[in-house]
């Protein structure tokens, strides 16, 4: 229960200068005859703000008042309430703390609606204060895509109808799955997701979003609505709804959130049923200028000078999932002028680029990237950009346009800078080719950051405080903080990523250990002494800075190097 103040909202108003004595009087006198809420006439009337009703309640009660949004709602908790309570008391369950459900409200003094939602979850209630319009477009937003995919289930003989592909094809058009795929999209966009993986389970379809690296369930669709939501993404992806035995690829396009968004699709069947993967492209993200990849002051000057360069070769490297073609992408964008000819050879085509050509390898018709490379080279280019470097035959073909006055842009697989060098050599390219065309190696790694909502300060580990001390570079002992975990980031203690870079600028004495065949750890040692600052460093600084924590550092950094 809300613990009243003696404090009332109307000798706040007046000690805050919102309202004059008679313009408070008159309201008074307002509320006796509508008997509505005094904060909502005030609103009606243009006198005060929502936000500064909001803002003074939040005060008067000791409660919280939030920003809703659908990202801060557990579906679970929400659908322990009807839809319609929801929408009458204005009100919307966000989450569990503890024993407590967290509520969010427009009204946190209606004694009412707390108590119908404690008896129907069992719980006691924590209100939380938001805007109404808000909590309302929240409730349509969460319940629709419930409501959907149980009207989904209201079509006749689904199962006896999916055998007849022409039906199948009409039923995927129907409104309510339409509804549901359009939701579970913009729900992705609106969180920030990379992915949506759609997973047949034996008590339906499993909808999970990868946000900030990890995979999150967000809703259990009904059985019976499995091979209909899978069917209408491969439609308007421009897959072939019939075909389930064999693995499929697609792409489609939309506007969420007022930007363009790209969705690449892939199918695989799997013995529950079909399994699809949705990969969110945001062309805003995709794209960022260079001084926003993440670069501190000294790597974003090294890396925009061999920007410059008139020919050589660059290399991003880093696991999967590292953000190597965000780089690349946003290189490729900074340098590809209209007087170049740029061209790009990808598998798969991340996202399309204007005024650069970008070729599609297919492998079943032999267009490798090997075979694309070559052809490339009679096209004229200024700036070729190959997606990974996966064989030796494509190597040496990328080495070789970059000694004829080309710049190339690849990526390849290895933990750190230093190690690129000996990957090169391992695929049959000579010491001194790579010595005379690499002009610059870029590793990467991306690092949650803490939610500013829930940061606290805390003391390391022995174990935390020893890499500190041997990877940081601050000579002063910083304030450690880690996530505590809030509504804000569902628990986790983390919102969004950022990258680190690890930049190795090949210079005269680099080279030279690389004609000579120099062991690893001296090839090290010379990147150190070119200016390399190491990713543990960066990822030290970053934890110095307040930005991340150190366990995670060490997950994304130390673990598996």
């Amino acid at each position: 229960m809300v613990k009243r103040q003696r404090r009332r909202l109307g000798d706040m108003l007046l000690q805050a200068g919102l309202l004059t004595a008679q313009q408070l009087e008159e309201t008074l006198l307002e509320q006796g005859r509508k008997r509505e809420r005094l904060g909502k006439i005030l609103v009606d009337k243009g006198l005060v703000t929502e936000n500064q009703i909001i803002a003074l309640l939040a005060e008067q009660l000791g409660i919280l008042s939030v920003q809703l949004n659908p990202a801060m709602v557990d579906p679970e908790v929400a659908y322990a309430i009807p839809a319609y309570l929801a929408k009458r008391h204005a009100v919307l369950p966000l989450r569990r703390k503890g024993e407590k459900i967290v509520l969010a409200m427009a009204d946190p003094l209606n004694i009412l609606a707390m108590d119908d939602v404690a008896l129907l979850t069992g719980a006691e209630v924590e209100p939380v204060i938001a805007r109404e319009s808000i909590i309302r477009q929240t409730i349509d937003q969460v319940f629709g895509l419930k409501e959907s995919a149980e009207a989904a289930l209201q079509l006749d003989d689904t199962e006896k109808d999916l055998a007849d592909q022409e039906n199948l094809a009409a039923m995927v058009d129907d409104a309510p799955i339409v509804k549901v795929v359009n939701s579970v999209i913009q729900q992705a966009v609106s969180e920030g997701a990379s992915d949506i993986h759609l997973e047949p389970r034996e008590g339906g379809l499993q909808v999970r979003l990868r946000v900030d690296g990890f995979l999150r369930d967000v809703m259990l669709s009904p059985k019976n609505t499995q091979a209909l939501i899978t069917s209408r993404v491969k439609i308007i992806s421009g897959m072939n709804i019939a075909e389930r035995r064999l693995p499929q690829d697609g792409r489609f396009s939309l506007q969420a959130e007022g930007r363009p968004i790209n969705i690449r699709v892939s199918s695989l069947p799997t013995m529950q049923g079909e399994k699809v993967v949705l990969r969110v492209l945001d062309k805003a993200k995709m794209l960022m200028p260079v001084e926003q990849l993440g670069f501190s002051p000294h790597n974003e000057a090294i890396f925009r000078s061999c920007l410059r360069a008139a020919y050589g070769m660059i290399l991003v490297t880093g696991p999967t999932g590292s953000g190597k073609t965000t780089t690349l992408y946003s290189s490729l964008n900074a340098i590809a002028t209209a007087e170049k000819n740029a061209i790009a050879v990808e598998d798969p085509v991340e996202f399309r680029l204007d005024g650069i050509n970008q070729v599609q390898v297919n492998t079943k018709i032999g267009l490798t990237f090997a075979a694309a490379l070559r052809s490339i080279l009679r096209q004229d280019p200024d700036i070729i950009m190959v997606g990974e470097i996966r064989d030796g035959e494509t190597a040496e073909i990328a080495i070789r346009a970059a000694l004829t006055g080309h710049q190339v842009f690849s990526t390849l697989h290895t933990n750190d800078a230093p190690r690129a060098l000996p990957r090169l050599a391992e695929m049959g390219i000579e010491p001194f080719l790579i010595a005379s065309s690499v002009v610059c190696i870029v590793a990467q790694r991306l690092l949650r950051k803490l939610c500013l909502s829930c940061k606290a300060e805390y003391t390391p580990t022995p174990q935390e405080l020893s890499l500190y001390n041997h990877y940081g570079t601050s000579h002063d002992l910083p304030v450690f903080y880690q996530g505590k975990g809030c509504k804000e980031c569902k628990e986790s203690g983390y919102r969004g990523r950022t990258a680190i870079h690890e930049v190795l600028a090949l210079n005269n004495d680099l080279r030279s250990l690389i004609i000579n065949k120099a062991s690893m750890e001296d090839i090290k040692q010379g990147a150190l002494r070119a200016g390399m600052v190491t990713l543990q460093e960066e990822g030290m600084r970053l934890v110095s800075e307040g930005v991340t924590s150190i366990s995670e550092v060490i997950r994304v950094v130390f673990e598996g190097v």
